[in-house]
């Protein structure tokens, strides 16, 4: 089992700045990738940003450069910086931690940015 705790959402302007963290515990240590993902309203929950096993990092083309991932192995935890963010971004957030027991899934941070 793998408990995931979120934090850092909350409410921006536009054009602000906002860093979620993810803390990881329990069977976190056959950890096969990492990511995020978004919720918004009537939509279907899409991925925003994942670190793979090897160290690979892919982004959805929607945040390309705007957002960050990085994940502190000391800390067992999993960060997603966000600038520049604009009003299509609002949406509930989401951390994953695939494992070989399976993927876990944070219990979600609002993100709200206004226009």
């Amino acid at each position: 089992q793998v408990q995931l705790v979120e934090s850092g959402g909350g409410l921006v302007q536009a054009g602000g700045s906002l860093r979620l963290s993810c803390a990881a515990s329990g069977s976190i240590f056959s950890t096969n990738g990492v990511s995020w993902y978004r919720q918004a309203p009537g939509k279907q929950r899409e991925l925003v940003a994942k670190i793979f096993t090897g160290g690979t990092i892919n982004y959805a083309d929607s945040v390309l450069g705007r957002f960050t991932i990085s994940r502190d192995n000391v800390k067992n935890t999993l960060y997603l910086q966000m600038n520049s963010l604009k009003p299509e971004d609002t949406a509930v957030y989401y951390c994953r931690w695939d494992t070989n027991g399976g993927s876990y899934w944070g219990q979600g941070t609002q993100v709200t940015v206004s226009s």
